[in-house]
């Protein structure tokens, strides 16, 4: 072998050196000329570039898979495989030879560089690592040396989400690339990335988001560093380690060199660096890579261009040559010679192979690329189907390639799976443009030319849509521009910036979509909100002008203006005047946040106001003067209910015209409570609901807003649930006992109907229904019929109300209204008192019953039934046995000493049966004291009952009676059980000083604490 390098030019020197752009002005000063490149996507590029200069009509593009040859074409852009051996053009250039060293496509390089020559000139292109080998190879040949136009800096290791703007990151494995991508995506928005597997369609349309500035970075294999001229700044390693086709292997400096080298275009520096789990370059290293100081090649990939296609042993004979010039080393199998060795094993294929023709006919078959990657055998068998065709047919089967055509044609499915059907119609592309392989080529190659496009177009957008989040690519874009975003609002608060949905406008405040975040993701949301305010001030003043039925307050303590929440309620010490958060992001200043504020509190103070008016008047009440003020500020602090019993010796004291100044503000003095009726009703009782829990963190607690929809559908009593917090009750309206809890202005109904029956004397002509002995009563059908309620629950609620029962048997007390009433008992109109006649009987009762207090909504009393005898009423017709009667009266404090009279006796230990609830206790299912003690917890705020309630017939209350001298004969005292006892106000008994080291002391301790 005789080489010469006369008449040949080398251009050497590092990336952006501008090699290519010197090859295609020498180039296109020729008549004609064709120049190899090493990528089919590098080749589309020059193209490009040759056709602006030139025309279309004198341009071919020459590839495996594709082929554009106008008639009158002077000059062609090839890749080095589809260059011909030999050509007559003027001109002939070959870009990157130093990939004449690669171990896969080295051979092809290798023969292009030696013998492909141009009639005027030839230019071969690469890196300075090849100066030593061509001199060595090419006697005679011209070098020229060229400096990088820009410097090459190393920034040293970043992480991934903190790398500059404009950076490739590189990887070489398809996973790498991809989770390099899904995570540049979240954090920064969008990635393009570029795979050597991908179609030369699908690299340039994602080469082309990132040189058009629709994201930032771009994700890539090594194919970056194959002459792509990129607009990157800088380059990071995520991988430093890849697969060559045979081992996993370190890149080593010189292949560092070429892909770092794509930092910084014409006279702008660029930077490289690592991220991820690599290692920070050496600084031996980084001053190679910064002054391009790489090992020559030594020896350069060789296999003949003298094949012998006398027989398939001939062919593989001279494949086996190597090469008699030193610097030339025998190229290992390549995939064609792979697919040939496997092929000279088959029977029918050395049976059929049996001339020079059809050897090379089957070398022609054995070069169709793996593009598939599949394994060589089964890459052989596809070579022998279509050499088949070719040897028996003379063309391949049509309808073989039909049908396997139409397996490709789907856009359907996601990356991968488009990826393997593009890799399949590459193959039938690469067919297609065989010469004499197809009858019909032109149809064949336009056919699957527009599949392997669709393919790529489809794989493209899969690609974008699951690395690129577009509305940020976009809008970062914008920016860098300095446009000025436009904002568009929808009805329903949607936020669209230049057309992409960026979030939620709800009030004052934006949301963004999720899936943004990084800083990316801040300049967004800052451009959003810089397009939102003139939007935000426009709200402000629509607000502030806005009237209040445009404003409502939630049970949740959010002010809403148009159902959009605007501000929060927050509790204070004045639990009618909560304080108001506004809810506005930053963006709202100035005098539109402070008139937005103000609109705000005014709106919700005069809410307050407007719905508790009767409680707002009484807190400002000027006229109220000593106890009756007193009484109205813990009204007040109370909102609206008290129980009667807390404030026993305050109403005892209260004279008659401090009553009736407060009555004036809507205060009733009943039985069992004090109360303001007004505040009976469900928005009355919703607020006041609300103002508690925002005080005492309540909005969360169980029950809260349950007993608000019981109210508003006139339910006068409600099973009670043990999970809802007591206050609750209390705060809709509801006395909590037991196992029930009814409303506070029945209970005080209630009382209307147990008073007459409490005044009544034996022996008078006219006997009220329920009515028994004067001191105690039996329940009636009126009283079951106001409290919506059972004769079980009858007892619950009286148990709780601090009466106690006395148990009879039904002729017992059958006889004893026998013999004291002279006349059929009737219940004319002892209850049909209005409010002002009946308040000082109210107040009478309320003070011998000591009870506390309850809210007062009017409610319907339905027409009592006839009036039925005690004992009956008590006794069901179909009962086999005769009932017993239950004899209710007011209890006491030396019903602790008593047993409860249950009906068939109290079977409890004497200690249970001691241990039964005093007046005011709750009952029915409940822990005996648990009531009261939770009634003064939850009520009371803390003050302490006084020792005097519970008391019946007490000094106090014989001196607010008056002097009543006729009060009907007193029966006698006897040992009869069914008589009723009397009971007396007793002095105070004095408390012994507990042992500070008992176990009671220490529990009383304790107690004190959880109090505070």
């Amino acid at each position: 072998m005789i080489l010469s390098g006369r008449g040949v030019s080398a251009v050497l020197g590092p990336t952006n050196t501008g090699k290519t752009h010197f090859a295609i002005e020498r180039m296109v000063a020729h008549g004609s000329g064709i120049i190899g490149l090493p990528l089919r996507l590098l080749a589309r590029e020059v193209y490009t570039r040759v056709v602006e200069r030139v025309g279309a009509q004198n341009v071919a593009l020459v590839t495996g898979e594709e082929k554009i040859s106008p008639p009158k074409a002077r000059f062609s852009v090839c890749t080095v495989e589809a260059m011909p051996r030999e050509t007559k053009a003027a001109f002939v250039a070959i870009d990157e030879i130093q990939l004449a060293g690669d171990l896969e496509r080295g051979h092809i390089f290798t023969d292009r560089l030696l013998h492909l020559r141009g009639r005027e000139e030839t230019l071969l292109l690469g890196s300075a690592t090849m100066k030593s080998i061509l001199i060595q190879l090419l006697p005679g040949i011209t070098i020229v040396e060229r400096p990088r136009l820009s410097q090459l800096f190393y920034a040293g290791q970043k992480k991934i989400t903190r790398l500059p703007q404009r950076t490739a990151i590189v990887a070489f494995s398809a996973e790498e690339v991809y989770a390099i991508a899904e995570l540049i995506r979240r954090q920064r928005g969008g990635a393009a990335v570029v795979l050597g597997a991908l179609s030369p369609r699908t690299r340039n349309a994602q080469v082309g988001l990132y040189q058009e500035g629709d994201v930032e970075y771009l994700v890539a294999t090594d194919a970056i560093g194959m002459g792509l001229n990129l607009d990157v700044d800088h380059v990071a390693f995520a991988q430093d380690r890849k697969f060559d086709g045979y081992q996993f292997r370190n890149l080593n400096p010189g292949e560092l060199g070429q892909i770092a080298g794509r930092a910084g275009r014409h006279i702008k520096d660029g930077t490289f660096g690592v991220t991820g789990r690599v290692a920070p370059f050496d600084e031996e290293l980084v001053e190679r890579l910064q002054t391009h100081q790489f090992d020559s090649v030594k020896v350069l990939q060789w296999r003949t261009e003298k094949f012998d296609f006398s027989s398939i042993a001939g062919l593989q004979r001279s494949l086996d040559a190597v090469p008699r010039v030193e610097g030339l080393t025998r190229a290992l199998p390549a995939t064609d010679q792979q697919a040939l060795e496997y092929l000279s094993r088959y029977p029918e294929i050395a049976d059929i192979t049996d001339r020079p023709e059809r050897v090379e006919k089957l070398w022609e078959a054995c070069a169709l690329p793996d593009y598939r990657r599949i394994t060589p055998a089964q890459h052989a068998d596809l070579i022998q189907s279509l050499y088949f065709d070719l040897v028996r047919r003379g063309t391949v089967n049509e309808d073989f390639l039909a049908e396997q055509v139409r397996r490709s044609d789907r856009t359907d499915g996601e990356i991968d799976t488009l990826s393997a059907r593009i890799a399949q119609i590459r193959t039938w592309t690469y067919v297609s443009n065989r010469p004499g392989w197809l009858a019909d080529p032109t149809h064949w190659q336009e056919k699957t030319r527009e599949i392997e496009d669709r393919l790529s177009d489809a794989l493209h957008e899969r690609l974008t849509k699951r690395f690129v989040d577009r509305r940020t690519s976009v809008l970062m874009k914008r920016l860098r521009e300095n446009a000025m975003l436009e904002a568009e609002i929808s009805v329903n608060g949607d936020v669209f910036v230049e057309g992409h949905a960026m979030g939620q406008l709800a009030g004052f405040r934006f949301t963004p979509i999720s899936g943004m975040e990084g800083p990316d993701a801040k300049a967004v949301q800052a451009a959003a909100y810089k397009a939102l305010a003139l939007e935000f001030e426009a709200r402000a003043a629509r607000l502030h002008a806005s009237g209040n039925n445009d404003l409502a307050i939630g049970s949740d303590g959010l002010v809403r203006w148009l159902g959009d929440p605007v501000a929060r309620l927050i509790g204070t010490d004045h639990i009618l005047h909560p304080r108001v958060i506004l809810l506005a992001d930053e963006q709202l200043t100035g005098m539109a946040r402070d008139h937005v504020a103000a609109r705000i509190e005014r709106f919700v103070n005069h809410h307050i106001s407007t719905v508790l008016k009767p409680l707002d008047d009484l807190s400002r009440a000027e006229d109220l003067q000593g106890l009756a003020k007193g009484l109205a500020f813990q009204l007040v602090e109370n909102l609206g209910v008290l129980f009667r019993r807390d404030v026993a010796d305050d109403v005892k004291t209260l004279d008659q015209d401090g009553r009736a100044s407060m009555r004036r503000y809507g205060v009733r003095f009943g039985a069992y409570h004090i109360f303001m009726p007004a505040l009976l009703k469900p928005a009355p009782a919703e607020l006041i609901t609300l103002l508690w829990a925002l005080k005492h963190d309540g909005l969360d607690k169980p029950g809260y807003g349950d007993l608000i929809p019981v109210l508003a559908a006139g339910r006068t009593s409600v099973v009670t649930d043990p999970s809802y917090e007591r206050m609750f009750y209390k705060l809709a309206g509801f006395r909590f006992l037991g196992k029930r809890a009814v409303r506070i202005d029945i209970l005080e109904r209630l009382a209307d109907l147990i008073r007459p029956l409490l005044q009544w004397k034996p022996g008078s002509p006219a006997r009220p229904d329920g009515a028994y002995d004067g001191r105690r009563f039996t329940t009636t059908t009126a009283m079951l019929s106001i409290l919506g309620a059972t004769p079980d629950d009858m007892e619950e609620i009286l148990k709780g109300l601090g009466y106690r029962a006395d148990s009879i048997s039904a002729e017992e007390a059958a006889a004893f209204l026998a013999a004291h009433t002279g006349s059929a008992p009737t219940q004319a109109a002892a209850t049909e008192k209005n409010e002002d006649d009946s308040v000082d009987d109210a107040d009478q009762a309320g003070e011998t019953a000591s009870e506390g207090e309850a809210p007062a909504a009017v409610a319907e009393e339905q027409p009592a039934a006839a009036a039925e005898d005690a004992a009956s009423a008590e006794q069901p017709a179909e009962s086999t046995e005769p009932k017993p009667v239950l004899l209710w009266r007011p209890g006491g404090r030396s019903d602790n000493q008593r047993g409860t009279g249950r009906p068939g006796g109290d079977r409890r230990p004497q200690g249970q049966r001691n241990a039964a609830p005093r007046e005011g206790g709750e009952a029915g299912g409940e822990k005996r004291g648990e009531g009261r003690r939770d009634d003064r917890r939850s009520d009371n705020r803390g003050e302490r009952r006084d020792d005097n309630r519970g008391k019946f017939a007490g000094k106090g209350d014989r001196q607010d009676r008056g002097d009543r001298k006729d009060r009907g004969p007193r029966p006698e005292r006897d040992n009869n059980k069914s008589q009723p006892a009397r009971f007396e106000a007793k002095p105070p008994r004095k408390e012994k000083p507990l042992d500070p080291d008992s176990p009671f002391a220490k529990l009383a301790a304790l107690k004190e604490q959880l109090k505070k």
